[in-house]
């Protein structure tokens, strides 16, 4: 028997909190055991079988593994909050974010209206009602910005230096769920990425460099950077940077006078792009950064800034 791949894509925290720039209220909503709120179809429970020393079993409700446990969850989800846009999902975790109290007590009301038909359950332990600040997928929300929850600053705080190839790996993980946090990532995160590459020892050998990278990426990460959410209705700033090693892009936005960053991004360049000449790369940096940040860019007029306008000016 040969399961048939059921794909449901999943979007990233980015784009998870598009439109949230406003919002004043937050309520978090945690469905208790979330895949065992599905029911098997009974012509299917005999494909869930397993045994035990104690005997045969099989699953009434959907088990947790299955290739598209998180995909039926998803779809089931998506379609009990259809047109409900001030609500988020996230496998089994539902945000709630209004502008205004009363939109908010509103919209709880109808989404515990829904949840109740549907005969989902939530954990009230997770779930946290009303508050103007709220955790949420590793990041924390509010007052129209975004940083990062507290436990996992403490986590990359506590990371270890890694000693082999598979803890290289983890910890690059760690602190690159983050990365939109961190300025030129890729460039300072260089070192690191080249001892996981194919044919490096399992034992890795750790440098002056590597010791560098490693501080360099534990200080940007616990330093508590705060980002601005992006404001569709605010002109985009564009920061290009392009040194020896990476590209690096910074999206800016002015609020009340002063810039802040919404999201960094970077990227390493293979070791045929490291060959481009100074303005080879300025102009590489530029093509992809308008490509990375094309969610907010494209179709509005934007200001790029660079480190050699005046070259691109006097191109003109």
């Amino acid at each position: 028997m040969i399961t048939t791949f059921d794909p449901q894509p999943m979007k990233p925290p980015a784009d998870v909190f598009q439109g949230m720039e406003k919002d004043q209220y937050f309520s978090k909503l945690d469905l208790s055991k979330g895949y065992w709120q599905i029911p098997v179809r009974k012509e299917d429970i005999p494909k869930t079988a397993f045994v035990t020393m104690d005997g045969h079993y099989e699953f009434l409700r959907m088990p947790f593994g299955m290739m598209n446990s998180g995909a039926t969850l998803t779809r089931a989800v998506k379609k009990l909050l259809c047109r409900m846009d001030n609500v988020v999902d996230y496998i089994d975790d539902l945000l709630v974010h209004t502008e205004t109290w009363e939109a908010h007590v509103e919209s709880l009301a109808e989404l515990f209206r829904r949840l109740r038909e549907a005969n989902f359950t939530v954990g009230p332990i997770k779930c946290v009602l009303g508050s103007s600040t709220i955790d949420f997928l590793g990041h924390r929300l509010g007052q129209g910005t975004i940083s990062l929850q507290d436990e996992n600053v403490e986590k990359v705080r506590n990371a270890p230096r890694p000693k082999t190839k598979k803890k290289v790996r983890a910890f690059l993980g760690l602190v690159g769920y983050y990365k939109e946090f961190v300025p030129n990532f890729a460039a300072i995160s260089a070192p690191l990425s080249d001892l996981v590459r194919k044919g490096q020892p399992n034992t890795v050998n750790w440098t002056d460099s590597q010791e560098k990278a490693y501080n360099s990426l534990k200080f940007a990460v616990t330093s508590k950077q705060v980002l601005q959410l992006p404001d569709i209705d605010k002109r985009f700033i564009l920061r290009i940077d392009a040194s020896g090693r990476g590209l690096g892009a910074a999206l800016l936005q002015e609020s009340d006078g002063m810039l802040f960053p919404v999201a960094y991004a970077s990227k390493k360049l293979t070791d045929r792009e490291q060959k481009y000449s100074v303005i080879e790369r300025e102009a590489l940096a530029i093509v992809w950064g308008v490509k990375k940040f094309s969610l907010y860019l494209y179709g509005t007029k934007f200001t790029l800034q660079t480190e050699r306008i005046e070259y691109w000016i006097q191109r003109e």
